[in-house]
């Protein structure tokens, strides 16, 4: 892949606005005599540089206001960058934003034909492909109708439909899939995934960052107008995510970057496994050592089984300043990083007796384990402090500290079983 030319290049990007407090201030700096400035800039994007090649699916993720919108606007020419060079080559598809490209007034039928042509397709090229673009839409007899009388979900099928079947090099979408209904969207993702398997360059802008990796080979984290992050999709996202969360990303111990703890052998002390080398984050005031999981009727530790059975999974956690309402946790994630369940002391609403600079111990978390589809899951420990969600303080985060597969015909989570889990669960606090 990487010995063709990429199919995008940015070089030292940069956006930059000139934002006034009041309208008469744009007058009055433009007829100041002595050229004075009434505005302040802000800065959408800063010296970003940027390559793409083709094949690649490249995952933007991001806050609101990080940049991602004015990156995609600059690479389809809809915005002029204030500094910097950007390099597309191949045809280029967006879909950008909702209604982007259509006349309102113009009926949904009409609006292919314009849409098309304004990405460089003459008629008897959009006639070739107008049963495909109608039938993947699936909009019915509105396609007759002005598209101002479109529902938000409609208008996204009509300009995917569009964007999609146009045969482009290379294709951008900026989160409009998330107007669209849950079959419509699984839908797209499909087709996202066959333009991957044809090589087509993507980039994909969304909120979601499990579809980001899932289907993304490599992702961004835009901050501020700059690259934070640029790598694997499932590392950027975790990092983002618990940037969001907690305003702080995971570090790796130099020993063991980036290992995933596979299940232990034996019993006893031998069941526990280290933590050390996994991805981690937190203020450190208390920290996760170790961690077992092992059924309770006969201390087998488990990394695959079908679920179902009772299990206890044990934090040994140290402290190293006092702790006075420490809250322990953790949540089991799928391979697209998606927390599938999660609980905690807190919501659980049994207390942890305060810990001492020091002190080590083992909480258990004692529970049902529900009925789970075949898959690989990772378990993420935590101890933090406080007396409310809100105010919670979190001193150590673990990602993926325990690896188990779930091996079972079972098609989906049962929501019994997961309502038992929560009702059932005990959480223990011992030397």
């Amino acid at each position: 892949m990487l010995e063709n030319p990429p199919a995008i290049v940015v070089r030292s990007l940069t956006k930059t606005y000139k934002l006034y407090d009041a309208p008469i201030d744009r007058l009055k700096e433009t007829f100041h005599p002595f050229k004075k400035q009434y505005h302040h800039k802000f800065h959408a994007l800063r010296d970003l540089s940027l390559a793409v090649y083709p094949g690649e699916i490249l995952g933007v993720v991001g806050r609101n206001g990080a940049g991602k919108s004015t990156l995609l606007q600059i690479l389809t020419g809809v915005l002029t960058p204030t500094a910097g060079q950007v390099e597309v080559r191949g045809r280029v598809s967006a879909l950008l934003e909702l209604g982007a490209g259509f006349n309102p007034e113009l009926s949904g039928l009409e609006n292919v034909y314009f849409k098309s042509s304004l990405l460089g397709n003459s008629t008897s090229a959009t006639d070739g492909k107008i049963e495909e673009i109608l039938e993947f839409a699936e909009i019915g007899e509105f396609i007759h109708q002005p598209v101002k009388t479109y529902s938000s979900g409609m208008f996204v099928r009509l300009a995917f439909s569009v964007a999609i079947n146009v045969d482009p090099d290379i294709l951008i979408v900026d989160e409009a899939l998330s107007v669209g209904d849950f079959r419509f969207r699984q839908k797209c993702l499909r087709r996202i995934k066959r333009f991957r398997e044809q090589g087509k360059t993507i980039l994909f802008v969304s909120h979601d960052t499990g579809s980001i990796v899932e289907f993304c080979t490599r992702a961004i984290w835009l901050k501020d107008g700059r690259i934070c992050m640029d790598g694997n999709p499932a590392q950027v996202c975790k990092d983002y995510i618990s940037f969001m969360s907690f305003g702080e990303v995971s570090a790796v111990g130099p020993e063991a970057a980036g290992a995933l703890p596979t299940g232990p052998e034996g019993t006893g002390r031998e069941r526990w496994v280290e933590v050390e080398g996994c991805a981690s984050f937190g203020r450190r005031g208390a920290v996760i050592e170790r961690i077992a999981f092992y059924a309770k009727a006969d201390g087998r530790p488990i990394d695959t089984f079908e679920g179902g059975e009772r299990v206890i999974l044990a934090l040994a956690v140290r402290a190293d300043r006092d702790i006075a309402q420490p809250v322990a946790g953790f949540v089991l994630g799928d391979t697209k990083g998606i927390h599938v369940l999660g609980m905690n002391s807190h919501s659980l609403q049994t207390p942890i007796p305060p810990l001492v600079r020091g002190e080590r111990r083992v909480i258990e978390f004692e529970f049902d384990f529900p009925l789970l589809k075949a898959s690989p899951y990772s378990i993420s420990p935590a101890i933090a402090e406080g007396d409310s969600l809100e105010t919670i303080e979190q001193h150590h985060w673990v990602h993926d500290a325990y690896l188990i597969n779930i091996v079972s015909d079972y098609d989906g989570a049962h929501l019994g079983h997961y309502l038992v889990l929560r009702e059932g669960v005990e959480v223990r606090s011992g030397g």
